[in-house]
């Protein structure tokens, strides 16, 4: 069988997604790609030629983020304008994963020896929501067939079936604060971290913004709900709420219960990140030395209504493609989308919550939608090399009730 290797991942920092305010509000998402791409360069050595392909997550590609963006950060690199082509793909939180795994996917069925894939997404620049398709892109057939909710709802939705109190997912956002804290101190995130630099070469942010050290149930618990307001909003046209929906495809669920907010719910952030993706061939040919290969990758679709449930099925599938249990895994990383998300698929999978997230998530780091896919995946390698450990499985929840899922082993 053929062999797909990892031979780098970079990210620059988490930026706040603030305009104006945000450590990387003032650089244009073309650049903040193109910097992760000339930073794989820099750190590898590999002629830009020999790229066959950049593949890049972006959710909101429209604006700056518009024109294929993978293509446009090829060019702001300065590579040669004959060297990388450029894709765009978006499957919404997973794109950054998706284009990671498109990438092995091309080196795995021998068609390309070496890709980029990665993803990048300027929240502060292009807010969610800019292209204005709504949760359902405006179409009544479709709300007929699937009355679709906005994904807080869907989150409260799941801790209500599941249970999961207010101190509950409060609890596990804590948790990935303090573990996010005491990796910062370590510097475990240092080996892929790039800081991102002006035009000028003046660095702008070298340490994601976003993680609110020192933060405890009891700050947690000040925090009023996010969605209680958004749950009775009617959408035009409709004529029952978001809970209502919500509770009419559920109706075993008499009310939700309103437990999410800012503070246990991924930030909104900038970012970007690449992986490179090669052949062993290539890579011994130029004498490259690789981290990891890929063992599998799998998606997996859910109810869309309650949306965010995908990443169980998805693990459960690339399990088995694999042929592994959740015990053949040494580390996991669930992207919190929301703390209802991983709480859920730890109890699905039974996973050990210590082998889980080790280092925080998305709740402290924040989740720059079309790049936290391929941050995870660097992630996760560091972590596994710190540890001297093999095997990482890293899984995420999409919108409309999809999920997705990748296992590395280390070489």
């Amino acid at each position: 069988m053929a062999d797909a290797w990892i031979l780098d991942a970079v990210r620059t920092p988490r930026g706040r997604g603030k305009k104006d305010v945000g450590g990387l509000s003032g650089i244009h998402p073309q650049e903040l790609l193109a910097q992760v791409l000339e930073a794989l360069r820099l750190r590898n050595g590999f002629e830009p030629r020999d790229v066959e392909d950049v593949v890049a997550g972006c959710v909101s590609a429209v604006g700056e983020q518009g024109a294929c963006i993978a293509r446009m950060a090829v060019l702001a690199a300065g590579w040669d304008a004959t060297a990388a082509t450029g894709v765009t793909l978006n499957r919404f939180c997973g794109s950054g994963q998706q284009a990671v795994n498109f990438a092995a996917m091309g080196v795995l069925s021998g068609q390309q020896d070496l890709v980029i894939g990665g993803g990048v997404e300027s929240m502060s620049r292009q807010p969610m929501g800019s292209d204005g398709a709504g949760i359902d892109g405006h179409n009544p057939h479709l709300r007929e067939l699937h009355p679709l909710v906005p994904q807080g709802i869907s989150a409260d939705l799941i801790a209500t079936l599941e249970g999961f109190t207010r101190e509950d997912v409060d609890r596990f956002a804590a948790q990935s604060q303090a573990r996010c804290a005491q990796a910062q101190k370590d510097g475990r995130f240092e080996k892929s971290l790039l800081p991102v630099r002006d035009r000028d070469g003046g660095i702008v942010l070298d340490r994601d913004e976003h993680p609110r050290a020192g933060t405890t149930l009891e700050s947690l618990a000040k925090l009023e709900p996010s969605f209680a307001g958004l749950g009775q909003y009617v959408q035009k046209g409709d004529t029952l709420s978001f809970d209502e929906k919500a509770k009419a495809r559920y109706p075993q669920v008499q009310e939700l219960s309103h437990v999410h907010h800012a503070g246990n719910s991924s930030g909104i952030v900038d970012g970007a990140a690449a992986v490179l993706v090669a052949s062993p061939e290539y890579a011994k040919a130029h004498g490259l030395r690789p981290r990891a290969r890929f063992i599998a990758t799998a998606t997996a679709a859910e109810e869309p209504v309650i949306m965010l449930t995908a990443p169980t099925p998805a693990s459960q599938r690339v399990l088995a493609k694999a042929g592994m249990t959740i015990r053949d895994i040494d580390l996991v990383e669930i992207n919190e989308a929301f703390a209802a998300i991983p709480l859920k698929t730890m109890r699905d999978l039974d996973m050990d919550p210590e082998r889980v997230n080790v280092n925080g998530g998305a709740i402290a780091l924040g989740h720059p939608l079309g790049a936290t896919g391929a941050m995870l995946i660097g992630t996760i390698l560091d972590e596994l090399e710190r540890r001297d450990l093999a095997r990482g499985l890293v899984t995420m929840c999409i919108g409309g009730g999809m999920g997705i899922a990748t296992i590395i082993e280390r070489i």
